[in-house]
């Protein structure tokens, strides 16, 4: 029984630990510039709009971090849930896939932000 319980806290450490590595902004030397630093003749890169592609690549990343930010607080919800309802200190196997894709979220948002 004892086993169990230590299981259930180190599942919680780690949806704890995704969590705070995807909510956690990175420090600012690791943070985006919001327009490219000087970019060399010929690195300008205009799309027929006339915005600049790395100002739209950024835009996309941003509202993507923004999407799986919010499916990362839905699942982490849903966890949360699954955890108190649960009474007899076993994981499901919904629970153990709700951490994975947890995980993966927060590596997805973390790359992206530290890129």
């Amino acid at each position: 029984m004892k086993a169990a319980g230590t299981m259930k806290h180190l599942l919680r450490l780690a949806v704890t630990a995704a969590l705070a590595m995807a909510l956690t902004p990175p420090a600012a030397p690791q943070a985006r510039p919001p327009h490219p630093i000087a970019p060399s003749e010929g690195d300008t890169t205009t799309l027929p709009n006339g915005k600049s592609q790395q100002d739209e690549i950024l835009k996309a990343d941003h509202e993507k971090d923004l999407k799986d930010a919010a499916q990362l607080i839905e699942l982490a919800g849903q966890l949360k849930e699954e955890l108190e309802k649960n009474d007899r200190h076993v994981l499901s196997l919904s629970s153990l896939k709700k951490t994975e894709e947890i995980e993966k979220l927060a590596k997805r948002i973390h790359s992206r932000l530290v890129h």
